[in-house]
């Protein structure tokens, strides 16, 4: 499994330019438990051994930029990210669909996730492509959520997206290439979306970096 994995390339594509409505400022920059909440989504990815990893972001590149100056990430600014996800994800896949057989999607508000979690998302694709599978999905508690793992063959079709448009559809057209990976901590899955959740999690501590 090992050599197959050394064979196969992996990008990693970080969603960070969302807009916070729910939180009223840059929920990505507030400080969790010692750093901006982003950076552990970064760190997991980095952690993770990625042969790419893209940061897409808005109008906090330059903040975003400082605090990572030292990480082995790609930062690309969006500078259309208000007109919705579609941008960012169209954006980050670019600038790799020649490089990687497969990339995972991730959420910049997920300070819990594990690299033992991207490992198992990994090793279910090279476990199942032969078999015509091509999308990889955690599911928390019987949830589905992120990060999601998508074969770079499907990369034309996230090119094609608009608006606030995710991987929902592409998810959901090829639903019968679809396998989820059952996740035993929903921890790993929360993401921080609102001041109660900072409260709710602000005794629990994220991966060590």
């Amino acid at each position: 499994m090992d050599e197959q994995k050394s064979m196969l390339k992996f990008g990693a594509v970080i969603l960070a330019a969302g807009l916070s409505k729910r939180m009223g400022e840059p929920k990505l920059l507030l400080d969790f438990h010692g750093k901006p909440l982003f950076y552990y989504s970064v760190a997991c990815a980095i952690q993770s051994n990625f042969f790419s990893t893209v940061v897409v972001t808005g109008e906090h590149i330059q903040s975003i930029r400082e605090l990572t100056k030292d990480l082995p990430i790609k930062l690309l600014k969006n500078p259309k990210y208000e007109e919705g996800m579609s941008t960012s994800l169209k954006l980050g896949i670019e600038s790799m669909k020649n490089e990687v057989d497969a990339f995972l999607v991730f959420l910049a508000d997920q300070p819990f996730l594990r690299p033992v979690l991207i490992e198992k998302l990994m090793q279910c694709y090279m476990i199942n492509r032969s078999n015509g599978i091509r999308i990889i999905r955690p599911r928390y508690d019987g949830v589905p959520g992120h990060p999601v793992l998508f074969d770079a063959e499907l990369s034309n079709e996230f090119l094609a997206l608009s608006g606030d448009e995710g991987g929902r559809s592409i998810i959901k057209r090829h639903a019968q290439k679809t396998k989820f990976v059952d996740v035993a901590d929903p921890l790993w899955g929360v993401d921080i979306d609102t001041p109660d959740d900072l409260t709710k999690y602000k005794n629990i501590s994220p991966l060590p970096l």
